[in-house]
């Protein structure tokens, strides 16, 4: 039975392809986020999978009464401060919780950019939890799962199975998606 937000889903069009992995923890990349609009389907598509999860937002976007709405979405407030950024947040958040999938857009903007914000992959490789790759096809209007990366010991290696999995996956604004440059 679909849930009420599987059944949004449904009447706009979109399939969710696959299960979230039966794993505890982890650090769930989302893209490509190329539109505000994405973040609603990918609420829609977590919660239809029964993903416990949160997602990170500027601490900016945290004033009254947005910050109401922000917390009730599931994000949490995170900013960049010496010795205490949201890297360090993050593993906290891992360290405290039995259960716990955090969503990261790894391009960090909804404009193009060939280097992604890096601290997705730092925030698993600290915490020590495994890289799960959500998507968002608008040509083909699914959502899922691509794959589950558990050896995050190279970032270049790393991104270059992120890649091979994006390859494919088209965003709403396809010319503002582009791959992690491997340099």
């Amino acid at each position: 039975m679909k849930t009420f937000s599987g059944k949004i889903l449904g009447k706009l069009g979109w399939k969710i392809k696959g299960d979230f992995p039966n794993i505890k923890k982890s650090v769930t990349i989302f893209a490509p986020h190329t539109a505000h609009i994405d973040a609603i389907y990918g609420k829609l598509g977590f919660t239809e999978l029964g993903v416990k999860y949160k997602f990170l937002s500027k601490k900016e976007l945290f004033f009254f009464p947005m910050n109401l709405v922000m917390k009730k979405f599931g994000s949490i407030p995170v900013r960049g401060v010496k010795n205490k950024n949201a890297i360090y947040q993050v593993v906290d958040l891992f360290n405290d919780a039995d259960e716990l999938h955090i969503v990261v857009s790894p391009e960090g903007w909804i404009k193009r950019v060939t280097k992604w914000n890096k601290g997705f992959y730092y925030m698993a490789s600290k915490a020590k939890v495994p890289i799960v790759v959500a998507y968002l096809d608008y040509k083909e209007k699914t959502m899922g799962v691509k794959g589950v990366i558990y050896d995050t010991d190279d970032f270049k290696t790393v991104m270059q199975q992120i890649n091979t999995l994006y390859n494919d996956v088209t965003g709403k604004c396809p010319e503002q998606f582009a791959l992690q440059e491997i340099e």
